[in-house]
């Protein structure tokens, strides 16, 4: 039987040939080929919401090719990724290339590899059309509130803006708490710290905690001095030691969210960064066989289960590694929290026994942390729990107590691969093992230090912080927090000071129209609620024409009254001054968004129509400031550094100092390939009409020049360079008849 294959994305083609042998075809869709249209709103809201799809732009030459492959097959595998979304894909392949169910099923996999995969064509089914009901929900839901919101928007306060279901609740997160930070009175508190001095001569530091009768808070110098006086010249008496063993278990492994702010608080990624990163672990790495391997399972899931083939996998490394002792007598099972969708496990290693180490070399920087980072977090998440000798010890100075805590370890358990770093304020302790007391033992004071403190007001949001707070909300799943995040920062509501989400003006006068206006619409309650119905669509407990009935109801409403009781409302965005002087009228320029950028401008247009190239350092980030592309040559006129700029005509290279100097030179780009002719660098360049080409840095001295992109292979008949067509698979050598791949 010919059988054809179709996953998403094209990286598993490799990987999955490889699985299935002869009477096999793989193909990709490279993600989705019907989508509503941008030009209108794609819904019949009359006839229950009827979705319009169209082909995707672009995407024609590859649906035309899909459907004749599908048409010489005796049957079609759909195999897009195990979510709604990777659901949706399948259904919109099958109308997109006329297939019916008696010949086209749905297979799914957790991990790409031979075992998962070929169980996956064990199990072939039809389309759950309750995934994909779901997903339609989601995407017509959010696209009533994107294309009614917007125009309101862009009417009172500018063009160009945009609201979103998921995306307007973020930005409002960040604006409260930037309000809670502006709104916030420190209180005044103190402490006490007793360094104390036992008969041996080992130094002891104590906190003052309370009196006999209980915990007593400072919050004034004067508490502290009626104190401080009446512990003067007291000996410090033990009164109380408590022992116990404490037991620390080990955190579960991670699910979306969770890798997400591990990734943020460890490796200091962004959560887009992070999925990038997790996308191409767990499409598959090239280890140095002919095939690709996927290191990690599905990146997109909230639940807590672990096969029992992996759990199996697991306890065979520990014990050969660790020990007997560091595997619990009981596997560690961990529960999934409530609403959470468990169609997959959660994120681990595909094979645990590949190490982080054995594979470094094969493996980009990135791909090394979050994988070391994920197959550390798995296993350590089956070990056996560590055990912590703690010790409390209370002092008494007259009637006042003072505490110190000690903190040892017993037993590592999971600790000895994994350490925690916990975002709690965990009672302090001095984590090294106290001398031995005995209850009414004295001590001596060294020195008593009082230090006054006040309150701080809530951190700031980090992505990390952000995406936790979501997941705790039930606002949004697993693939919304990337790219909700990176909206909101593109779309200019939110930027970025170091690893903290600040908001801008923009941001918080956009949010405070929506609370104004659609308080239904960026309600935490509302929002959570809305996932929980998507859920319940997807379980098949609801129909999805009734919940988007239930929800348009309202929102019609709410848009209706926004309109009648703002219809005067325009709301004037502050202007952003620069430091900048305009040299034409003396004025402050103003910064103003254009289509490349931000840029500096003169507050006098039209009367003064001066502008200026806008350096703010504070208007970009550290990362964007390292992408900054520069040439290898310097201006010929003033020898600054010629910098990457781009026109509406393509890229080019200019004077940093322009306008003063306006030095330009064509646009180019090291492919780090080796000339065959002279050994120098070949270059990317674009001829005048901006076709690509490729020719030797030292050209005209050398004449090497292609059309093609050269390859860094040699010709196994001659010897010649390697040429690749652009965008196809097929290669072929510059001397002789030499080919390789479909043409």
């Amino acid at each position: 039987m010919n059988t054809l294959i179709i996953i998403e994305s094209p990286f598993k083609v490799p990987a999955i040939k490889s699985f299935v042998g002869k009477g096999f075809k793989v193909a990709a869709s490279q993600g989705h080929v019907r989508d509503l249209p941008k030009s209108k709103l794609g819904i019949d809201i009359e006839n229950n919401f009827q979705p319009q799809y169209i082909n995707i732009r672009g995407k024609g030459e590859l649906i035309n090719a899909l459907r004749k492959e599908a048409k010489a097959a005796d049957r079609v595998l759909l195999a897009t990724d195990p979510d709604r979304e990777g659901e949706a894909i399948s259904w919109h392949l099958m109308n997109a290339l006329n297939l019916d169910s008696s010949k086209a099923k749905r297979i799914t996999f957790n991990e790409l590899t031979k075992n998962a995969f070929k169980e996956a064509l064990k199990n072939p089914r039809d389309i759950d059309m309750n995934l994909v009901d779901a997903q339609q929900a989601r995407r017509i839901m959010d696209r009533l509130v994107g294309y009614k919101i917007s125009p309101f928007l862009w009417k009172k306060i500018k063009n160009g803006l945009s609201a979103g279901r998921v995306q307007s609740v973020a930005t409002r997160l960040i604006v409260e708490r930037e309000e809670e930070i502006k709104a916030f009175v420190p209180e005044e508190y103190w402490t006490i710290a007793a360094k104390l001095l036992t008969e041996k001569g080992v130094s002891v530091n104590a906190k003052f905690i309370g009196d006999e009768s209980g915990k007593i808070e400072l919050e004034n110098e004067q508490q502290v001095r009626e104190i401080l006086e009446a512990v003067k010249d007291k000996d410090f008496i033990v009164r109380e030691i408590k022992k116990a063993v404490k037991t620390r278990r080990p955190h579960p492994p991670f699910t979306t969210s969770t890798l997400q702010q591990e990734a943020n608080r460890r490796l200091g990624f962004q959560s887009q960064r992070t999925m990038k990163v997790a996308q191409e672990l767990y499409e598959g790495v090239n280890l140095g066989e002919k095939i690709t391997h996927g290191l990690i399972t599905y990146m997109r899931t909230d639940s807590l289960r672990v096969s029992d083939e992996a759990r199996a996998a697991a306890k065979a490394f520990i014990v050969e590694k660790y020990g007997e002792q560091y595997y619990p007598k009981e596997p560690n099972l961990y529960k999934t929290k409530k609403g959470a969708q468990d169609a997959h496990e959660a994120i681990r290693p595909s094979d645990p026994s590949i190490t982080p180490e054995s594979v470094k070399s094969k493996l980009t920087p990135d791909q090394y942390k979050l994988y070391k980072l994920i197959w550390d977090r798995f296993i350590a998440s089956q070990m056996s729990a560590a055990l912590l000798d703690t010790v409390t010890v209370d002092f008494a100075a007259g009637k006042y107590i003072f505490r110190t805590n000690g903190e040892t370890v017993k037993f590592l358990g999971y600790k000895a691969l994994y350490e925690d770093l916990s975002d709690d304020d965990e009672e302090e302790t001095s984590n090294k093992k106290l001398p031995e007391f005995a209850e009414g033992e004295k001590l001596k004071v060294e020195e008593i230090l009082p230090e006054q403190h006040f309150t701080q007001p809530p951190p700031r949001y980090t992505e990390g912080s952000l995406v936790k707070t979501l997941e705790e909300k039930g606002i949004g799943r697993p693939s919304t927090y990337a790219p909700t995040i990176s909206t909101i920062i593109s779309r200019g509501y939110v930027k970025r000071e170091g690893k903290s989400l600040v908001p801008t003006e923009l941001g918080i006068l956009t949010t405070d129209l929506m609370k104004k206006s659609f308080a239904h619409i960026v309600d935490y309650n509302f929002t959570a609620q809305m996932e929980e119905d998507l859920d319940r669509i997807e379980e098949g407990l609801v129909d999805y024409v009734t919940v988007l009935k239930e929800f348009y109801g309202d929102f019609s409403r709410q848009l209706e009254e926004a309109e009648k009781n703002f219809s005067d409302v325009k709301i004037e965005l502050p202007k952003e001054e620069t430091d900048i002087i305009c040299e034409k009228c003396g004025a402050r320029m103003v910064v103003k968004q254009g289509r490349f950028g931000k840029f500096a401008a003169c507050p006098n247009y039209p009367a003064c129509k001066n502008t200026r190239k806008l350096e703010s350092v504070s208007e970009e980030s550290k990362e964007d400031k390292e992408k900054e592309v520069v040439a290898d040559e310097k201006c010929k006129n003033c020898g600054a550094d010629m910098v990457l700029r781009r026109s509406a005509f393509g890229y080019f290279f200019a004077c940093r100092n322009y306008p003063e100097c306006k030095t330009t030179m064509p646009y180019y780009k090291d492919t780090g390939i080796a000339c065959p002719e002279c050994g120098k660098r070949i270059l990317q360049k674009q001829t005048k009409n901006r076709k690509t080409y490729y020719s030797c840095e030292n050209y005209p001295e050398c004449s090497f020049s292609v059309w093609d992109i050269p390859q860094e292979r040699r010709c196994p008949q001659c010897g010649g360079l390697v040429l690749k067509k652009k965008s196809k698979e097929y290669y072929y050598c510059r001397n002789c008849d030499w080919k390789e791949g479909k043409e």
